[in-house]
């Protein structure tokens, strides 16, 4: 029985050109959007203590917009490179998981594989998983990754470029500019009842440990409220199956 629901993976006959091309803009824009909030990061990590090369190779090395907001929020307070590491990381792992449904989609080898796993983030794997067949998918896929992997880097560049024209950022009160991004972009994910309550219960957990530790790290103690909620069973979804 074929497969015929979005990001399905049977190989279907190629896309028409005008098709395709939908998809090709459809990235390119998703990249100019995603590339425009590199501004941001740039001045923000060049505010928290960051040359602007290191802001830079930040971007694409590691590039992942939530975990590069996430390290220098760390820096930018004052925790040790350990524990923004730390933190960082655990934003990044959404990627590993997405990686297991992009590669059944695009299906690519050798070094195509590593640029791919790369190329892996939130946006990309959103066109992706949305489209009818493979051949779209695999369209889709790098169009968006690659645009935005050059857009973000060079908007990066760019935020870095101009924060580091603006001098002392203590003067402007931009010392707080990177945690405040950082709490910003986890206030957007709070929208169930659920992620409410781990949210309070991780930060009573920060408060609590925060006197005893160095910056950064009551994050990763307060990150076991959310370990322990992920093992707990989820009443709304249950209570949604059963009606």
């Amino acid at each position: 029985m074929s497969d015929t629901s979005a990001g399905a993976t049977g190989d279907a006959a190629p896309p028409a050109d005008d098709v395709s091309k939908a998809v090709a803009r459809k990235g390119i824009w998703v990249g100019v959007a995603t590339g425009a909030y590199g501004i941001s990061y740039g001045a923000l990590a060049v505010a928290a203590g960051l040359s602007f090369w290191q802001a830079v190779a930040l971007s694409l090395l590691l590039f992942s917009g939530g975990s590069q907001f996430a390290l220098v929020g760390v820096i930018g307070a004052g925790g040790s490179g350990a524990s923004a590491i730390g933190t960082s990381s655990l934003l990044g792992l959404r990627n590993g998981f997405y990686g297991l449904q992009v590669s059944k989609l695009i299906q690519v080898a050798g070094w195509r594989r590593a640029a791919a796993a790369h190329l892996t983030i939130d946006e990309s794997t959103a066109v992706t998983i949305t489209q009818p067949n493979r051949a779209l998918s695999r369209v889709g896929f790098w169009w968006t990754g690659l645009s935005v992997f050059v857009l973000w880097g060079l908007m990066s560049a760019v935020g870095a470029a101009l924060g580091n024209a603006m001098g002392d950022p203590a003067r402007y009160g931009l010392d707080a500019a990177a945690p405040a991004a950082f709490c910003a972009l986890v206030w957007s994910r709070l929208q169930t009842r659920r992620a409410q309550v781990v949210a309070v219960v991780a930060g009573l957990i920060a408060l609590a440990v925060a006197p005893y530790t160095a910056s950064g790290i009551p994050v990763l103690i307060a990150a076991l409220a959310a370990v322990v909620a992920g093992f707990l069973p989820d009443r709304s979804v249950t209570t949604a199956e059963e009606i």
